[in-house]
């Protein structure tokens, strides 16, 4: 543990968290250099360009003119609430970093309208929808998978204005369902330090067992809609829950409820919003410690490991043992969630820059591979346990969040027990022609997604809300990667062994700053790649594509400031920082390779914007 980091981290928030603008502004850094347009830096504008336009043509074949998805309302982890907004994934991080401004006003506009709808819209059967949907514009009772999911645009738009006062007044009710203080969700136990069901939200906790119709929503006639989760009848989508019944007891999904006490504090400033974040991820991390080193999956609400799982560690709806039969192929398929909890260590670690944070998932591992064997001659590790111990063994070692935790610590032990992806090859200057390919292949996406739009002739009537969004023409984490230097855990994940898990929080070496237009994201006309990180530099190159107009950027480092750049060096100039934030002007079809010594982890995490003058 670093004493001195987290005591400095955790004891500076009112003033780390005051407007950059009260700071006094540093000179720009100039770049001069002339550079011819690099084939990179053209798709990458001519990609965000696009992505946009479609955007806009999508919002137009799917949402009405208030802004509602057209579709045919139902609650349910199949086709519910979350899947209605998940539609328009990633949208504020298209504007962040740097598509136009109406993308925002867009995406503001949809989830304004998405909280109204299905707080207007009832079940008829379920019990914990009956008052609505959404009830004070949140799900009433829900997994934190499925609510998660349903944040991801919500949690992105402090990024992108975080002065705006519904969303703080927002981000403060939503946090305050998980830290005790809301006097009718009583979701959180203070004493216990849990959360006292897997099934929570706006209305507190369900203390039965949830039932199949709760998961699966009021019946309906499914022969107009298109299913895309392979049932063909309503009997199989309530065949699919019948398992699901052991969610009595906290889950570590619930951890992703972090997100919001981060948001809270980032949008209020208020530092009890942190302090109840980490109180409850270091309840999880001395229960995982208690356990062998591996997370349990249920505990109880009397506080007891499996309390709610007839005694086993392993037990509980998406636990370590949990591996329900599928109606549809009438197998067992494994479902275990717990490796998508890593999120909430990730959000501590983001606050902190505290390794033991990280060391929790590595000891997991460890734990994991301890149970490796042969397998018809080739090493296996698990990925389930049940009575019958460790089961469920695949090809290689346990790999589960090690992207993740590779890129928070930036150690070369993290990196080699991690998968490498094209991004990070790239990174190690093994495949050169990522940056272009990776561009190329997401405007071959845009296409054939628009194409897919076109040609659906679906109706409000015969829509479900989760139909729309395999066609969402919108995609990030190439952009995310080049410009930010950031890892997407979204769906799909930046890499195959991360959670396939929305509403998670920026994690990015660096974000931008259109100084001209005083906005998130790069200027008009610029482009940026980053090319190499390391635990102390990011090595990235600019370009301003534009051979007549000057464009001025500030780069911040690290998606929420919490890196500070200590100097940047741009062929044998070197100019020192000392800040989190560093202006820059790009004179007409100027470009240079920037490096920028960071000392990350370093800076209270603040969403207030650098000063632009």
């Amino acid at each position: 543990m670093n004493l001195n980091r987290r005591s400095v981290l955790l004891g500076t928030g009112a003033l780390a968290l005051v407007p950059a603008m009260a700071r006094a502004r540093a000179a720009e850094i100039a770049i001069d250099t002339p550079m011819a347009a690099p084939r990179w830096a053209v798709l990458q504008r001519h990609l965000i360009a696009m992505q946009g336009d479609a955007a806009r043509a999508f919002h137009d074949r799917y949402f009405n003119a208030n802004h509602e998805i057209e579709a045919f309302l139902r609650w349910g982890a199949n086709d519910g609430p979350d899947d209605a907004i998940e539609a328009i994934n990633d949208w504020p991080y298209l504007y962040l970093i740097g598509g136009e401004g109406g993308l925002l006003d867009l995406a503001q506009k949809v989830q304004e309208a998405h909280f109204a709808q299905y707080s207007r819209a009832r079940t008829k059967d379920v019990p914990m929808g009956r008052a609505g949907m959404y009830q004070r514009e949140f799900p009433p009772q829900m997994d934190w998978q499925h609510i998660s999911e349903g944040l991801t645009t919500f949690n992105q738009l402090g990024l992108c204005n975080p002065e705006d006062r519904k969303l703080i007044e927002r981000a403060r009710r939503f946090a305050d369902f998980y830290t005790g203080r809301d006097p009718i969700a009583r979701n959180y136990d203070p004493k216990l330090k849990l959360i006292r069901s897997m099934f929570n939200g706006s209305i507190g906790p369900l203390m039965r067992p949830a039932t199949m119709l709760d998961w699966a929503g009021d019946p309906f006639d499914t022969a107009p809609f298109e299913m895309v989760h392979g049932e063909s009848s309503y009997k199989d989508t309530l065949e699919h829950y019948r398992e699901y019944t052991q969610t009595v007891g906290d889950n570590p999904l619930n951890l992703h409820s972090t997100a919001l006490g981060f948001n809270a504090w980032m949008l209020t400033g208020e530092a009890r919003f942190r302090d109840w974040m980490l109180e409850y991820v270091e309840a999880w991390a001395a229960r995982a410690k208690a356990n062998g080193g591996i997370l349990p999956s249920n505990i109880g609400p009397d506080g007891k490991v499996g309390g709610g799982a007839g005694g086993h560690w392993w037990g509980g709806t998406y636990g370590w043992g949990f591996s329900p039969i599928n109606p549809v192929t009438g197998k067992r398929e494994d479902r275990n969630r717990i490796p998508r909890a890593i999120m909430g260590f990730m959000n501590a670690y983001m606050a902190t820059g505290d390794d033991r944070y990280l060391q929790v998932w590595r000891d997991q591992n460890a734990a994991i591979n301890a149970q490796a064997r042969k397998v018809d001659g080739v090493l296996c590790a698990p990925t389930m346990h049940g009575a019958q111990g460790w089961y469920s063994f695949k090809p290689g070692p346990y790999r589960f969040n090690t992207g993740e935790i590779w890129y928070l610590s930036q150690r070369e032990a993290d990196r080699v027990a991690m998968e490498p992806t094209p991004w990070t090859r790239f990174l190690d200057g093994k495949q050169d022609g990522w940056a272009e390919q990776a561009l190329l292949d997401d405007m071959e996406r845009v296409r054939t997604q628009m194409v897919r739009v076109h040609e659906d002739r679906t109706t409000a009537a015969t829509r479900l809300a989760d139909n729309p969004i395999e066609r969402n023409p919108v995609s990030v984490t190439a952009l995310l990667h080049q410009t930010m230097g950031a890892i997407h855990v979204a769906r799909p994940p930046w890499s195959k062994t991360s959670p396939n898990q929305g509403g998670t929080l920026l994690f990015a070496r660096l974000r931008h700053f259109d100084a001209d237009r005083k906005r998130p994201g790069l200027p008009e006309d610029v482009a940026a790649l980053v090319e190499k990180m390391d635990a102390g530099t990011t090595t990235l190159s600019l370009v301003n594509l534009n051979p007549a107009l000057a464009r001025r950027l500030v780069i911040r480092g690290g998606g929420y400031g919490e890196h500070r750049i200590e100097a940047v060096r741009i062929g044998d100039r070197r100019v020192a920082v000392g800040d989190r934030d560093v202006a820059l002007r790009l004179e007409p079809g100027a470009g240079a390779r920037v490096v920028l010594e960071m000392s990350r982890f370093t800076q209270q995490p603040t969403l207030a914007w650098p000063e632009m003058v």
